[in-house]
């Protein structure tokens, strides 16, 4: 009967440890490419909300090792039952708003309605049944005509001739009236109607053709106008303590008619009830927020980009996003449903949120 070979020496031994260290660097590699697989799959073919469904949540139920403060907080956060049948009750009508001007139409009676049907004679008027409506004037374009008033003095003819003053414009000899300015520009930013439509528009309601390329004049000029307006904005922001900062990308047409457009960025920067100033950036980098932030030493909360770092003045912190915490639970449970401890992990997360707000609060 033999005995298996057993390695003694050093040297084998030392090769042992480190295969068994290779090997365990192997499998762990291969459990991480294999999660990040999967997270692709679910990012394209998975649902889009980060949302888990009350099965995963009732694991907790056999899930002995829960901790007291997260058994705890569940308790003082656990809605309570509510029954399924709704209530019919009707809300009523609703309420026009009472800011909003009253223009009143008399409906009279027809000739029939305003004889009497036994005696023949005339009705009277005792009263109205009323209802309201909410109504709209379309947009009337027309011409506005000026006339300035020229003076002279007979007596003193080399004095010339005075005319009454224009009052300022937002674009001097402008075919189009300050309202018809400020309207393109609220109708582009605020009920999104992109200028080529808005030319459309005004071709179809007022019969004149004003291209594209005269709105754009127009919606630069007006953003000339507003330039010292958000330079005050930004020492606002800077002058204050906290500022939540972030940027998205948008598509900008560019001169050299390659067909692609190229990705810019807009740099939001504001914080909760407060201003918010839009930088616009023909790129991601670090000179954006350098600039803009120039020697801010509040409290800076971002996603964590890299771009933000080394930047500020010496005292400033940064600050986590909530937002992004959450999504690394939210992946971790997603790729390992059978784990509890991620679901505990997500529990707590939960839990600790209301608390966070509190304090966020006070």
């Amino acid at each position: 009967m033999s005995l298996a070979f057993i390695p003694s020496a050093p040297a084998d031994l030392e090769l042992i440890e480190q295969l068994k260290s290779r090997l365990q660097y192997a499998e762990l590699r291969i459990r991480v490419l294999e999660e990040r697989l999967r997270l692709m799959r679910i990012e394209k073919y998975g649902a889009g909300g980060e949302k888990l469904s009350h099965a995963q949540m009732e694991l907790f139920e056999f899930e002995p090792f829960v901790s007291e403060m997260i058994e705890q907080a569940e308790s003082e956060h656990t809605p309570a039952r509510r029954s399924m049948k709704k209530s019919c009750k009707h809300p009523g009508r609703q309420e026009l708003p009472p800011n909003l001007p009253r223009v009143e139409r008399v409906l009279p009676c027809t000739p029939d309605q305003r004889m009497c049907k036994r005696c023949g004679k005339e009705t009277v008027v005792i009263g109205y049944e009323e209802s309201s409506q909410l109504d709209v004037e379309p947009a009337k374009y027309f011409v506005l005509v000026t006339k300035r008033e020229k003076r002279a003095c007979r007596s003193c003819e080399e004095l010339g001739v005075v005319s009454a003053p224009l009052p300022p414009r937002i674009i001097e000899k402008c075919l189009a009236s300050d309202r018809i300015v400020i309207d393109t520009v609220v109708s582009k930013y605020c009920n999104h109607t992109p200028l080529h439509r808005q030319s459309m528009i005004l071709e179809r309601d007022s019969g004149l053709e004003i291209s594209r390329a005269t709105l754009d004049g127009w919606v630069l000029k007006v953003g000339e106008l507003l330039i010292p307006m958000v330079a005050a904005m930004r020492r606002e922001l800077i002058s204050g303590s906290y500022i939540q900062a972030d940027e998205t990308p948008v598509d900008v047409q560019m001169r050299e008619g390659r067909g692609k457009n190229h990705q810019a960025y807009l740099w939001q920067y504001g914080r909760p009830g407060g201003c918010v100033v839009f930088d616009f950036r023909l790129g991601r980098g670090r000179d954006g927020p350098r600039v803009f932030l120039g020697q801010f030493e509040g409290i800076l909360q971002t996603d964590g980009y890299t771009a933000y770092d080394q930047i500020g003045g010496t005292r400033m912190v940064h600050a986590a996003c909530w937002a992004h915490a959450r999504r690394q639970f939210f992946e971790a449970v997603q790729l390992t449903h059978e784990t509890r401890l991620q679901l505990r992990l997500w529990r707590g997360w939960t839990n600790c949120l209301p608390s966070m707000r509190k304090l966020a609060a006070e």
